[in-house]
């Protein structure tokens, strides 16, 4: 049996390095948002006045935080459900008995997740390109007129929600793909012998099987698509007319193109109550269905 002493010995190094990497950021973080920290304040410190909650009262009051947080509510709600389901069918198409290639496909699905989001960000602008783009050539084919998809405020949400589906549907695949794999197959060998449709098989086996894991996937898209920057950074910089300003944007473009540092930290540590919440919400639902 290992002593108390000796077991705060073995994990001293692991708390250590999450209170210098985590825990004191994210206290500075909070203390900064009740300070008016800007340019001057990195010039010196005693620059820095504590104004409480004025970067808080100054937040709810302005019009581009409710523009930013509109355009992230829409992203998460449109982008997030679309971006589950699609690794959900993928997940299910690539575990059928009838799948041929599966490390092939596997491979060329995931092969988006581990790309560098800037650098496909940028082939993705020239594809929505409204000259020279290849989707609005294909959409010429069918007598489309071309979709100025970056440039108009109707269409450049929805560009960055198909981007951003294209781009992390694999990881939420394998994650699928695991939670598949760890079924038992005596339940469905059963139900083929009472009859059961493979429709059927999924709706009473497979889904309620796999409410853990998509608990899990939920929980971990909610958290992604809140955090939507590198896209509207690269392909829109956060127009037309804001219709792709996230909240990350807004705060990466206060904190570090205005310089407000304060004022940026409150906005990180709304966006920190929002994901909260909505995480408190996802277990407590879960919770519920689960009991019988």
């Amino acid at each position: 049996m290992i002593r108390p002493r000796a077991a705060w010995w073995l994990v001293s190094p692991a708390v250590i390095a999450i209170t210098v990497v985590l825990v004191i950021p994210v206290a500075a973080g909070l203390a900064l948002s009740f300070t008016d920290f800007d340019i001057y304040g990195v010039a010196d410190r005693h620059n820095v006045r504590f104004i409480g909650l004025s970067n808080y009262r100054r937040l709810l009051a302005a019009p581009a935080f409710w523009i930013a947080l509109r355009n992230t509510f829409v992203f998460v709600v449109a982008g997030a459900p679309l971006s589950i389901a699609v690794s959900l069918v993928t997940a299910l198409l690539l575990h059928a008995r009838l799948a041929r290639a599966r490390a092939v496909f596997r491979t060329a699905l995931f092969a988006p997740v581990v790309t560098t989001v800037v650098a496909v960000a940028v082939i993705w602008r020239y594809l929505f390109h409204v000259r020279y783009g290849m989707i609005d050539h294909v959409l010429g084919w069918f007598g489309i007129d071309p979709i100025d998809w970056l440039g108009d405020p109707r269409w450049s949400m929805p560009a960055l929600i198909g981007f951003a589906v294209w781009k992390n549907s694999g990881y939420n695949m394998i994650i699928f793909l695991a939670g598949l794999l760890g079924l038992p197959e005596e339940p469905y060998e059963a139900a083929r012998i009472d009859g059961a449709s493979r429709l059927q098989q999924l709706r009473f086996l497979t889904l309620p099987a796999l409410a853990p894991t998509l608990l899990l996937v939920t929980i971990l898209t909610m958290v992604g698509y809140f955090q939507l920057f590198a896209e509207p950074y690269v392909m829109t910089r956060g127009g037309p007319a804001q219709s792709t300003t996230s909240l990350v944007f807004y705060m990466f473009d206060e904190g570090f193109q205005w310089w407000n540092l304060g004022y940026a930290s409150a906005v990180a540590f709304v966006l920190f109550a929002i994901l909260l919440a909505g995480a408190v919400v996802q277990l407590a639902l879960a919770r519920r269905w689960s009991q019988p």
